[in-house]
């Protein structure tokens, strides 16, 4: 991240505009309230104490607090260091996304989920725009070191 001045701005757009729809859904969609979008998008709340799909939401907000920070750390030194190219950019939304859901946590120990993508009964799990941020950037990711090492 050292060389490049736009990677800081992809990580804090992710953060805003994932704070941003976020509270807009707080403040107008009560939990577990839907709005239709398309025949296959709904707009929900939903509040996620767990990680991923809702995956070990028994476990303490603290655990997931100190995963976060941890991600987030190993992150930043792996871009100042050794980071090159394409995996920056991706490093930059990883980090955008880690941060956003981290904020949530911090603010009320939950993460709030949003976008709802279902065909008939078979719904996706429900998630947001860090969530995009982090999957986006974690396939791009993977797709820049599968292309190093082929080369």
């Amino acid at each position: 991240m050292k060389k490049n001045i736009i990677t800081p701005f992809i990580s804090l757009a992710v953060v805003f505009f994932d704070y941003i729809t976020k509270r807009l859904i707080v403040s107008n969609v009560t939990p577990f309230e839907h709005i239709d979008v398309l025949p296959f998008l709904r707009i929900v709340h939903v509040e996620n104490k767990g990680a991923a799909f809702g995956i070990m939401s028994n476990l303490d907000n603290r655990f997931f607090i100190a995963i976060s920070i941890i991600a987030i750390t190993t992150i930043l030194i792996y871009a100042y260091k050794a980071a090159k190219g394409t995996e920056i950019y991706a490093l930059s939304l990883i980090l955008g996304g880690a941060t956003g859901n981290l904020i949530d946590r911090f603010i009320s120990g939950k993460v709030i989920d949003f976008i709802d993508f279902y065909i008939g009964k078979w719904h996706w799990p429900s998630f947001n725009v860090a969530d995009s941020a982090l999957t986006v950037g974690i396939a791009i990711f993977i797709w820049s070191n599968f292309n190093i090492r082929k080369a």
